[in-house]
Protein backbone atom coordinates (compact mmCIF):
# COMPACT_ATOMS: atom_id res chain seq x y z
CA UNK A 1 0.00 0.00 0.00
CA UNK A 2 1.14 3.41 -1.26
CA UNK A 3 2.05 5.69 2.03
CA UNK A 4 -0.72 8.37 0.15
CA UNK A 5 -3.43 5.34 0.53
CA UNK A 6 -1.92 5.34 3.86
CA UNK A 7 -2.44 8.69 4.96
CA UNK A 8 -5.74 8.87 3.23
CA UNK A 9 -6.79 5.54 5.36
CA UNK A 10 -5.63 7.51 8.56
CA UNK A 11 -7.78 10.92 7.64
CA UNK A 12 -10.68 9.05 7.40
CA UNK A 13 -10.41 6.79 10.76
CA UNK A 14 -9.47 9.93 12.75
CA UNK A 15 -12.85 11.77 11.00
CA UNK A 16 -14.84 8.42 12.58
CA UNK A 17 -13.59 8.55 15.82
CA UNK A 18 -14.12 12.32 16.72
CA UNK A 19 -17.65 12.12 17.62
CA UNK A 20 -20.10 15.53 15.63
CA UNK A 21 -20.41 18.41 17.49
CA UNK A 22 -24.00 19.37 19.45
CA UNK A 23 -26.19 21.20 17.42
CA UNK A 24 -27.63 24.60 19.43
CA UNK A 25 -31.07 22.36 19.83
CA UNK A 26 -29.39 19.44 21.16
CA UNK A 27 -27.19 21.30 23.52
CA UNK A 28 -29.95 22.42 26.30
CA UNK A 29 -33.72 22.43 26.07
CA UNK A 30 -36.67 23.87 27.92
CA UNK A 31 -39.85 22.65 28.68
CA UNK A 32 -42.39 22.74 31.57
CA UNK A 33 -41.47 20.20 34.93
CA UNK A 34 -42.55 17.05 34.86
CA UNK A 35 -42.37 15.96 31.14
CA UNK A 36 -45.45 15.21 29.25
CA UNK A 37 -46.72 18.64 28.68
CA UNK A 38 -45.41 20.42 25.52
CA UNK A 39 -46.58 24.00 27.33
CA UNK A 40 -47.78 25.44 30.70
CA UNK A 41 -52.01 25.82 31.55
CA UNK A 42 -53.78 27.31 34.63
CA UNK A 43 -56.84 28.92 35.29
CA UNK A 44 -58.83 30.47 38.12
CA UNK A 45 -60.58 33.90 39.49
CA UNK A 46 -58.67 36.66 38.29
CA UNK A 47 -55.97 37.60 40.50
CA UNK A 48 -54.94 34.36 41.40
CA UNK A 49 -51.65 33.14 42.41
CA UNK A 50 -50.39 30.38 40.48
CA UNK A 51 -47.05 28.04 40.63
CA UNK A 52 -45.52 26.05 38.58
CA UNK A 53 -41.66 25.46 37.36
CA UNK A 54 -39.51 25.54 34.52
CA UNK A 55 -36.82 23.16 33.47
CA UNK A 56 -33.37 23.45 31.33
CA UNK A 57 -31.71 20.47 30.26
CA UNK A 58 -28.24 21.09 29.65
CA UNK A 59 -27.07 18.07 27.57
CA UNK A 60 -23.89 18.87 26.30
CA UNK A 61 -20.58 18.98 28.04
CA UNK A 62 -19.91 22.34 28.97
CA UNK A 63 -22.30 24.67 31.12
CA UNK A 64 -25.14 26.45 29.78
CA UNK A 65 -25.75 29.97 31.17
CA UNK A 66 -29.62 30.96 30.13
CA UNK A 67 -31.92 33.94 31.02
CA UNK A 68 -35.39 33.76 31.56
CA UNK A 69 -37.62 36.47 30.66
CA UNK A 70 -41.85 36.43 30.08
CA UNK A 71 -44.54 39.10 30.82
CA UNK A 72 -46.26 38.77 34.15
CA UNK A 73 -44.48 35.89 35.02
CA UNK A 74 -42.12 36.11 38.53
CA UNK A 75 -38.52 33.65 38.29
CA UNK A 76 -37.43 32.74 42.19
CA UNK A 77 -34.26 32.93 39.53
CA UNK A 78 -34.39 34.74 36.33
CA UNK A 79 -30.41 33.86 35.06
CA UNK A 80 -29.31 30.19 35.06
CA UNK A 81 -26.16 28.41 35.01
CA UNK A 82 -26.36 24.83 33.94
CA UNK A 83 -23.97 22.38 34.34
CA UNK A 84 -22.93 19.66 31.79
CA UNK A 85 -25.24 16.92 31.57
CA UNK A 86 -27.39 18.67 33.90
CA UNK A 87 -31.31 19.72 34.75
CA UNK A 88 -32.06 22.66 36.56
CA UNK A 89 -35.94 23.54 37.36
CA UNK A 90 -36.62 26.64 38.29
CA UNK A 91 -40.13 27.77 40.21
CA UNK A 92 -42.36 31.00 38.79
CA UNK A 93 -45.23 32.73 39.90
CA UNK A 94 -47.92 34.12 37.51
CA UNK A 95 -51.38 35.70 38.24
CA UNK A 96 -54.28 34.84 36.66
CA UNK A 97 -55.46 38.09 34.50
CA UNK A 98 -58.86 39.46 34.13
CA UNK A 99 -59.29 38.15 30.85
CA UNK A 100 -57.90 34.74 28.94
CA UNK A 101 -54.09 35.40 28.03
CA UNK A 102 -51.24 33.44 26.52
CA UNK A 103 -47.71 34.25 27.42
CA UNK A 104 -44.51 32.85 26.51
CA UNK A 105 -41.56 32.05 28.79
CA UNK A 106 -38.83 32.66 26.83
CA UNK A 107 -34.97 31.40 27.57
CA UNK A 108 -31.44 32.86 26.04
CA UNK A 109 -28.54 31.49 26.12
CA UNK A 110 -24.90 33.53 26.24
CA UNK A 111 -24.65 32.43 22.48
CA UNK A 112 -27.99 33.99 21.16
CA UNK A 113 -29.88 30.91 21.00
CA UNK A 114 -33.38 30.75 22.17
CA UNK A 115 -36.25 28.59 23.45
CA UNK A 116 -39.99 29.46 23.98
CA UNK A 117 -42.83 27.47 25.58
CA UNK A 118 -46.39 28.66 25.83
CA UNK A 119 -48.14 29.58 29.19
CA UNK A 120 -51.97 29.38 28.59
CA UNK A 121 -54.07 31.02 31.17
CA UNK A 122 -57.76 30.96 31.85
CA UNK A 123 -60.56 33.08 34.22
CA UNK A 124 -62.94 31.28 35.76
CA UNK A 125 -66.30 33.31 37.30
CA UNK A 126 -68.43 31.53 39.62
CA UNK A 127 -71.28 30.70 38.81
CA UNK A 128 -74.26 32.90 39.70
CA UNK A 129 -77.90 32.62 38.40
CA UNK A 130 -79.50 36.50 38.63
CA UNK A 131 -83.12 37.28 36.81
CA UNK A 132 -85.41 40.44 36.97
CA UNK A 133 -88.53 41.51 35.75
CA UNK A 134 -89.05 45.20 35.06
CA UNK A 135 -90.71 47.66 33.15
CA UNK A 136 -94.28 45.73 33.40
CA UNK A 137 -96.94 47.61 31.74
CA UNK A 138 -100.36 47.13 30.00
CA UNK A 139 -100.76 48.73 26.67
CA UNK A 140 -103.40 47.75 24.38
CA UNK A 141 -104.38 44.33 24.60
CA UNK A 142 -101.28 43.35 25.88
CA UNK A 143 -98.81 43.44 29.42
CA UNK A 144 -95.04 44.22 28.46
CA UNK A 145 -92.17 43.78 30.65
CA UNK A 146 -88.44 43.06 30.25
CA UNK A 147 -86.29 40.57 31.49
CA UNK A 148 -82.66 41.06 32.56
CA UNK A 149 -80.26 38.48 33.12
CA UNK A 150 -77.54 39.96 35.76
CA UNK A 151 -75.76 36.64 36.43
CA UNK A 152 -72.85 34.63 34.57
CA UNK A 153 -74.96 31.48 32.86
CA UNK A 154 -77.19 31.64 30.41
CA UNK A 155 -80.94 31.09 31.35
CA UNK A 156 -83.87 29.88 29.31
CA UNK A 157 -87.03 31.47 31.99
CA UNK A 158 -90.28 30.52 32.70
CA UNK A 159 -92.76 33.09 33.27
CA UNK A 160 -96.38 33.37 35.43
CA UNK A 161 -98.94 36.13 35.10
CA UNK A 162 -101.73 36.44 37.60
CA UNK A 163 -104.57 39.77 37.40
CA UNK A 164 -106.53 40.78 40.54
CA UNK A 165 -109.84 43.28 40.35
CA UNK A 166 -111.83 44.97 42.52
CA UNK A 167 -113.69 41.84 42.92
CA UNK A 168 -111.28 38.86 42.87
CA UNK A 169 -108.96 37.25 39.57
CA UNK A 170 -109.07 38.25 36.04
CA UNK A 171 -106.35 36.31 34.94
CA UNK A 172 -104.26 33.15 36.01
CA UNK A 173 -101.71 31.73 33.72
CA UNK A 174 -99.51 28.51 35.14
CA UNK A 175 -95.67 29.19 34.72
CA UNK A 176 -94.42 28.42 31.35
CA UNK A 177 -91.46 28.51 29.32
CA UNK A 178 -90.75 31.28 27.70
CA UNK A 179 -89.21 30.62 24.11
CA UNK A 180 -86.26 32.98 24.41
CA UNK A 181 -82.67 32.16 25.99
CA UNK A 182 -81.01 35.19 27.80
CA UNK A 183 -76.84 35.66 27.69
CA UNK A 184 -75.67 36.87 30.79
CA UNK A 185 -75.93 40.49 30.87
CA UNK A 186 -78.35 40.70 28.26
CA UNK A 187 -81.70 42.62 28.54
CA UNK A 188 -85.15 41.90 26.16
CA UNK A 189 -88.22 43.30 25.59
CA UNK A 190 -91.38 41.10 25.53
CA UNK A 191 -94.91 41.14 25.76
CA UNK A 192 -97.94 38.92 26.99
CA UNK A 193 -101.24 38.88 24.60
CA UNK A 194 -104.43 39.83 27.21
CA UNK A 195 -107.18 40.00 24.42
CA UNK A 196 -110.02 38.85 27.51
CA UNK A 197 -109.03 41.80 29.81
CA UNK A 198 -111.69 43.54 31.46
CA UNK A 199 -113.69 46.31 30.18
CA UNK A 200 -114.46 47.90 33.04
CA UNK A 201 -112.32 47.24 36.14
CA UNK A 202 -108.90 48.09 38.60
CA UNK A 203 -106.40 45.86 38.10
CA UNK A 204 -102.96 44.69 39.81
CA UNK A 205 -100.69 42.64 37.21
CA UNK A 206 -98.09 40.39 38.86
CA UNK A 207 -95.46 38.82 36.96
CA UNK A 208 -93.17 35.81 38.63
CA UNK A 209 -90.12 34.61 36.46
CA UNK A 210 -87.99 31.77 37.23
CA UNK A 211 -84.99 30.14 35.71
CA UNK A 212 -82.78 27.35 36.46
CA UNK A 213 -80.00 27.75 39.65
CA UNK A 214 -83.08 29.41 42.02
CA UNK A 215 -83.25 32.64 39.68
CA UNK A 216 -86.49 34.08 40.32
CA UNK A 217 -88.44 37.80 40.37
CA UNK A 218 -91.39 39.32 40.75
CA UNK A 219 -92.94 42.25 38.90
CA UNK A 220 -96.50 44.46 39.43
CA UNK A 221 -97.62 46.86 37.61
CA UNK A 222 -101.85 48.47 38.48
CA UNK A 223 -104.20 49.39 35.37
CA UNK A 224 -107.34 50.46 35.08
CA UNK A 225 -110.09 49.74 32.37
CA UNK A 226 -112.96 52.23 31.40
CA UNK A 227 -115.85 51.68 28.85
CA UNK A 228 -115.41 55.60 27.92
CA UNK A 229 -118.08 55.12 24.71
CA UNK A 230 -120.63 53.42 27.12
CA UNK A 231 -120.16 56.65 29.82
CA UNK A 232 -119.90 59.23 27.10
CA UNK A 233 -122.46 61.87 28.44
CA UNK A 234 -123.44 60.73 31.45
CA UNK A 235 -122.24 62.68 34.70
CA UNK A 236 -123.98 59.63 37.02
CA UNK A 237 -121.98 57.16 35.48
CA UNK A 238 -118.71 59.21 35.60
CA UNK A 239 -119.65 59.23 39.22
CA UNK A 240 -119.96 56.19 39.63
CA UNK A 241 -116.74 54.93 37.86
CA UNK A 242 -114.85 57.59 40.15
CA UNK A 243 -116.18 55.95 42.68
CA UNK A 244 -115.25 52.28 41.68
CA UNK A 245 -111.65 53.17 41.23
CA UNK A 246 -111.31 54.64 44.67
CA UNK A 247 -112.05 50.92 46.45
CA UNK A 248 -107.99 50.45 46.89
CA UNK A 249 -104.74 51.91 45.65
CA UNK A 250 -101.96 49.92 45.59
CA UNK A 251 -98.21 50.59 44.67
CA UNK A 252 -96.85 48.93 41.74
CA UNK A 253 -93.44 48.57 40.22
CA UNK A 254 -92.20 50.40 36.98
CA UNK A 255 -94.33 52.52 34.85
CA UNK A 256 -98.14 52.24 35.59
CA UNK A 257 -100.76 53.65 33.29
CA UNK A 258 -104.32 52.79 32.13
CA UNK A 259 -105.05 50.82 28.66
CA UNK A 260 -103.49 52.85 26.06
CA UNK A 261 -103.61 52.08 22.66
CA UNK A 262 -100.54 51.21 20.82
CA UNK A 263 -98.37 48.58 19.66
CA UNK A 264 -96.53 46.24 20.98
CA UNK A 265 -92.58 47.21 20.34
CA UNK A 266 -90.37 44.37 19.06
CA UNK A 267 -88.22 42.67 21.35
CA UNK A 268 -85.08 43.75 21.19
CA UNK A 269 -81.62 42.78 23.48
CA UNK A 270 -78.66 44.92 24.73
CA UNK A 271 -76.06 44.92 26.98
CA UNK A 272 -76.52 45.08 30.70
CA UNK A 273 -74.16 46.07 33.59
CA UNK A 274 -73.60 43.00 36.29
CA UNK A 275 -72.01 40.90 38.25
CA UNK A 276 -70.53 38.82 35.52
CA UNK A 277 -66.79 39.40 34.80
CA UNK A 278 -66.06 39.91 31.14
Amino acid sequence: MSSAVRVLCLSLLLLLAVPPAATAAERWSLAPLGGGRPSFYGEGPAGTLLEDSVSETNRSGTPVTVRLRATGVRFADGTVRVPARTRADVPFTVTVPAADRTVEIVARDTDGDERRVRVQLRVTVPELSALTVEQVRVSGGRIEYELVNRGTTPLTPKLAVHADGVLGRVLDRAPRTLTVDLPPGSRTKLDEPWPDRPALDAVEVRLTVTAAGGASDTAVAAARFVPWDAVTGSAGALAAVGAFFVVRHRRCRGPCGGETAGAAQPPYEQAELTGART
